[in-house]
């Protein structure tokens, strides 16, 4: 028993040993990781710096004839130069903006691994959905039972909730997620609105409203678990194509072939975004109300701030999503094309050959 110990001992000793080569290999790995880092950032801005000199070049040249053509080809190739800096940038590290800056300090979010990157995705989609599901659940408890402390409860909920998903988003955006500007601003305004909420006082006018807010609550969780269910099923299935990037999330709207299940998801949207209206048209009839408290005009204009930038940038990304469908509409029945004359040319060398 007494020399089971030491022997336990000794390898351990041997596999302590082992941890230390290991650990040492890892840290020189960190600081060459950290050394080629910064040799590709000052690469980038190198190639950055150069081709604004040769831009600036090619506005003299683009004013001869007979350097048009070479100055079309340059062009185009400089193009495809800043797409391919661009990919390799969102490989590395990039400074916080100025809201993570605020929150969180000078803390480097970037995320270096593909599948870590994907993982953060999917507990920001897990996350949405979760917390929809929650607020489904006490939207309903409070349209059964008045109970202010419910209510409260429920408000903080929500501030929490668009609360973290700013400071999530901002995190996606640092890891090249191309969420659009306005659904960022749109979960900010909603914390804000959140927040006006939760100190609106226990009014006649809270009581007139606050069955319309809970009904909306809920519809807009079903929504939004329609949309999860939609959209995250496609996103799979399109990474798995090579057809998506991996920080994109669910709230971006809609990709190419999509077209079919969005005609069933858009009503519903539209559908959330006139009750949305709604709210701000109650919302300002309740403002000439006597018990009306400063919380009710400005959550009405906020309500109409959200329905215009919906509506809007909904409409806008439909066209684009349109264009991006025929487009890979075209590459593919150009590839099927290109399939078929490569098996025609062999069956008929094939036939040669038998001849």
């Amino acid at each position: 028993m007494e020399d089971s110990v030491f022997e336990d001992w000794d390898e351990l000793s041997s596999d302590f040993k082992e941890l230390e080569v290991a650990n040492k290999t890892y840290l020189e790995k960190l600081d060459e990781l950290d050394s080629y880092q910064k040799q590709c950032l000052k690469h980038i801005e190198h190639q950055n710096y150069r081709l604004n000199i040769i831009e600036n070049s090619l506005k003299d040249l683009s004013k001869q004839p007979e350097c048009k053509e070479k100055v079309d080809v340059l062009h185009d190739g400089i193009m495809k130069r800043r797409a391919h800096l661009h990919e390799i940038e969102q490989t590395l590290p990039k400074q916080n903006g100025i809201y993570l800056k605020i929150i969180l300090g000078n803390v480097n979010v970037s995320i270096i691994n593909r599948e870590a990157k994907f993982r953060y995705k999917n507990e920001y989609e897990k996350f949405k959905l979760v917390l929809s599901i929650i607020g489904f659940v006490m939207s309903v408890l409070n349209l059964s039972v008045v109970f202010r402390p419910l209510e409260l409860s429920f408000i903080f909920l929500l501030v929490w909730y668009y609360c973290t998903l700013t400071i999530r988003e901002s995190i996606l955006k640092v890891n090249g997620s191309r969420i659009k500007g306005w659904w960022r601003l749109h979960h900010f305004l909603s914390t804000v609105a959140a927040g006006i909420l939760l100190i609106w006082p226990d009014t006649p006018t809270w009581a007139q409203f606050r069955n319309q807010l809970m009904w909306f609550s809920a519809y807009i969780s079903v929504v939004q678990y329609l949309q999860f269910r939609y959209q995250s099923g496609v996103l799979y299935r399109l990474k798995a194509l090579g057809e998506r990037h991996n920080m994109d999330i669910t709230i971006e709207g809609f990709h190419s072939w999509m077209w079919r299940g969005l005609s069933f998801l858009l009503p519903f949207l539209f559908f959330g975004y006139v009750i949305q209206l709604y709210n701000a048209y109650a919302l300002y009839l309740l403002s000439y109300s006597p018990t009306s408290t400063w919380h009710v005009p400005v959550l009405s204009f906020m309500f109409f701030i959200l329905f215009i930038g919906n509506t809007a940038t909904t409409i806008m990304v439909i066209p684009d999503k349109v264009k991006e469908k025929v487009k890979l509409q075209y590459r593919f029945m150009s590839q099927r094309l290109s399939g078929n004359l490569v098996v025609k040319e062999n069956e008929h060398n094939c036939s040669k050959k038998q001849e």
